[in-house]
């Protein structure tokens, strides 16, 4: 498996990091950023080869991953598609980027799989959708999924709509686990604790509640209920949340997210 990435970023780095620690040798890796500074990381960190800009060397890679900000994806995909082959599988981890404009970017390119990876991906437990074009087979498919799956949990769709949706839930899903860790802390110095108390106990409680949710059988609702006795300091807690909306303020806000998926989708599609 040869990967070759467009993009020198965190979440390039986390992918290339984690593919590593599979098995995959660094040869077969291959970066382009035209920032120097992001070239010299990747090869200080990693030892792969490294370029500033799309060339004929890319035709000898499985797969080229475009790990860009969505702002330049046109651009990006122009570039690259004068060195493409058909074969080739391109993975796009791109915010809102559809794969009908990226590929009549890239010059009509059929074989596109578009995915959301988190930002967890940096330390192993990320989080993805998958979705792939028509012209993509098992083969593609699993190359995706070695790619993603290198950082963390993969879950394959049908429908690319659907990625949107996962943009709203785990890609920006950390974000959301933060605020209510930061929420914890602040409730936690208003009881007296300091700043170094009140933040291991609140991220630890995450930590701990998650991993006891992805172990259990049980939905998240019973887990909550077994903690929840009758008249109790965690139900006094709880119906304070109810009391502030705060559970429909938390889709309320996934939803956002998801609509601001599709406006980018909408946006960057008309370039």
């Amino acid at each position: 498996m040869k990967i070759a990435f467009i993009g020198g970023g965190n979440m390039a780095a986390a992918l290339i990091g984690g593919m590593i620690r599979r098995g995959v040798a660094p040869g077969d890796l291959y970066a382009i950023d035209p920032n120097a500074d992001a070239r010299a990381r990747s090869e200080q960190q990693f030892g792969i080869r490294t370029g500033a800009a799309a060339d004929a060397a890319l035709a000898a890679y499985d797969a080229v991953v475009l790990a860009v900000k969505p702002q330049v994806a046109k651009d990006v995909a122009t570039a690259l598609a004068p060195h493409l082959a058909p074969t080739q599988v391109v993975i796009s981890i791109m915010a809102g980027i559809r794969t009908a404009d990226l590929s009549r970017w890239l010059g009509g390119h059929a074989r596109i799989v578009r995915t959301m990876p988190n930002t967890p991906a940096l330390i192993g437990m990320g989080a993805a959708g998958l979705v792939a074009t028509s012209g993509v087979d098992e083969a593609g498919r699993a190359l995706g999924s070695q790619v993603l799956g290198a950082v963390g949990q993969t879950v394959w769709f049908d429908d690319e709509t659907k990625i949107d949706a996962v943009t709203a839930i785990s890609g920006s899903g950390p974000a959301y686990v933060f605020y209510f860790i930061e929420a914890l802390e602040e409730a936690a110095r208003r009881l007296g604790m300091d700043e170094q108390q009140g933040r291991a106990l609140a991220i630890a409680t995450f930590a701990g509640a998650a991993q006891l949710a992805a172990q259990s059988d049980e939905p998240p609702a019973v887990l909550r209920e077994r903690v929840t006795s009758k008249g109790g300091t965690t139900a006094a807690a709880l119906a304070s949340f109810d009391a502030s909306g705060v559970k429909e303020a938390i889709v309320r806000g996934a939803l956002a997210a998801d609509a601001r998926a599709k406006e980018m989708g909408e946006a960057f599609g008309k370039q």
